[in-house]
């Protein structure tokens, strides 16, 4: 990625935040695989609105940090846990990388997932949340589901 497109990226990623803090919806498109088999980057988008009542299992665009080189970026994850104000975010397709953040990085909160076809899908469904639990159990696993699913898709 040249230097103008990460510039680009957070331009937009600066105006996504900046209207979720106003209150406003924003459908916003990810890319990458870290949220597999859920989320599938560079086909679906997420509609975000402002992380009120965080809890396990919420998805969120959060500002973390590189534990080596000390950069920050975005990411788009699952809260796995909350303790005080700390928060560790893990990727669904992730199979040990977690991230770390403060709450005030928590910088939106995804509640639809806005498939290819347009199709939206509620992550605070019992169907939807019941699943994000099962793979969760399944983390011990994860590996071979994720190399049979990048097979098959």
């Amino acid at each position: 990625m040249s230097d103008f497109e990460k510039k680009d990226d957070s331009l937009i990623i600066a105006e996504a935040i900046r209207l979720v803090s106003e209150g406003v919806s924003v459908t916003f498109p990810v890319n990458g695989r870290s949220m597999l088999p859920f989320i599938v980057g560079g086909r679906d988008s997420v509609i975000l609105e402002q992380p009120k009542d965080l809890r396990w299992g919420d998805i969120v665009l959060a500002l973390v940090e590189n534990g080596k080189s000390k950069e920050k970026f975005y990411v788009v994850h699952r809260v796995l846990s909350l303790d005080g104000d700390r928060v560790i975010l893990m990727g669904d397709g992730n199979l040990a990388l977690r991230e770390f953040c403060d709450r005030a990085d928590v910088c939106a909160k995804v509640v639809q997932v806005v498939r290819g076809n347009g199709k939206k899908c509620s992550i605070n469904s019992f169907g939807y949340r019941l699943a994000a639990k099962v793979w969760f159990a399944l983390l011990p696993f994860r590996r071979y589901f994720l190399w049979l699913y990048r097979k098959v898709h």
